[in-house]
């Protein structure tokens, strides 16, 4: 993403222009937008036109409009976003207060414009025009007759392929059919691997599965590769790292990217940090659970204590329409920031951030221990009692 031109008042309200470089900078996009803003950008709109002889003909005309945002709609596996909305602009072609829905296109600027960005919306800013912040790692989770290609980037886990072929058993006495099955198989996975990935990017590529078919599949891979002479392959065989999952399925990527070896590795990608912030958080509610908080009347409980040392919140909880409620979570994330706490943004389109939307989407680990809030309510209203 680019950022053109930044313009905010002191009262909070302003505008900015920004040129969306790639897909991922549509889900950033996605969560920057609120019904209510408005947003200007260029768009085809199909217009009437009457020639002098009196016939009536139609033609497609590219005109740049201003809408005030009324829905939004965003497309995971396409990274397509589609805003509908009110002309709040003067046009030739369109008049005051008719609908029409702008899709945003990549390399094209728009202008959004808010009554007020808060603390959120400027980081998510500020992340999405970070260019070090890239899709720098890919993973094949696999099992046999079964892969899912997927992209993690630090804001979403894309699933780019996924191959599913039918292996026939091992018979008594032959096993071809077998073996002629998973050859079909790995051809599939290496194919997909191949159209997908962009190695000049992709700095790591995980290989996971249960047992031996990782394996397996690597030399298959690498022999192919040497025997087409696919260069491309070869250079990049030290990107590829084999790794243990309990199943080819898009969930095991959790467990995949928790692992102390791939987590070395990986160090720098913000989907690793996300997933050992969790795994942190698991591990105190299992053995200190004063000093785990879930849910959002706890947690801000915890934070005007000041006890808050870490926040985990799912960005989910900032798309929600009603303002009070949205305004809620801002203040929540401003006061642990101010106190000194760290705040960890999740990406609801990764793996961790579905598990963290589980536990109402909002967690924190404390600095010291706070008894139950809720043993605490009980006790009090036993007491008035």
């Amino acid at each position: 993403m680019k950022l053109l031109h930044k313009d905010i008042e002191k009262d909070n309200a302003g505008q900015v222009t920004l040129v969306p470089e790639e897909a991922e900078d549509m889900w950033h996009t996605y969560n920057l937008l609120q019904v209510g803003d408005s947003l200007r950008a260029s768009t085809i709109r199909k217009v009437q036109t009457e020639s002098p002889t009196g016939s009536v003909g139609s033609s497609r005309v590219r005109t740049t409009l201003t809408l005030c945002v009324e829905t939004i709609d965003f497309d995971t596996q396409a990274c397509q976003l589609r805003v509908k909305g009110t002309n709040i602009e003067e046009n030739q072609y369109v008049k005051m207060g008719a609908y029409h829905t702008i899709e945003l296109e990549l390399n094209r600027k728009f202008t959004l414009a808010k009554k007020n960005w808060d603390s959120v919306v400027l980081d998510r800013i500020d992340q999405a025009c970070d260019p070090t912040q890239r899709a720098d790692v890919a993973a094949v989770v696999m099992q046999e007759g079964l892969a899912n290609l997927v992209l993690v980037t630090p804001a979403m886990t894309l699933l780019r392929a996924k191959v599913e072929v039918t292996i026939p058993r091992k018979r008594k006495g032959s096993c071809t059919q077998h073996d002629k099955g998973l050859e079909r198989f790995y051809e599939a996975v290496m194919q997909a691997i191949l159209r997908h990935i962009n190695f000049d990017v992709v700095k790591c590529i995980l290989v996971a599965s249960p047992g031996y078919v990782k394996d397996q599949f690597t030399t298959y891979l690498f022999n192919e590769a040497v025997r087409q002479d696919n260069k491309i392959l070869q250079e990049n065989r030290p990107k590829f790292m084999l790794v243990h999952s309990s199943s080819g399925h898009k969930y095991s990527l959790k467990e995949v990217l928790s692992d102390p070896t791939v987590t070395n590795r990986l160090s720098d990608t913000k989907a690793a940090g996300e997933v050992k912030a969790l795994e942190d958080f698991y591990k105190m509610l299992q053995h200190e659970p004063d000093r785990a908080f879930y849910g959002l009347a706890h947690v801000e409980k915890a934070a005007e204590a000041l006890a808050v040392d870490t926040l985990l919140v799912s960005d989910k909880l900032f798309r929600h329409q009603d303002i009070p409620t949205r305004s809620r979570y801002v203040r929540l994330v401003d006061n642990v920031r101010d106190n000194g706490g760290t705040v960890r943004i999740f990406s609801s389109l990764h793996v961790s951030g579905e598990q963290l939307t589980q536990l109402s989407g909002v967690a924190a680990m404390l600095r010291f221990p706070i008894a139950d809030l809720s043993d605490a309510e009980d006790n009090s209203s036993s007491d008035e009692d």
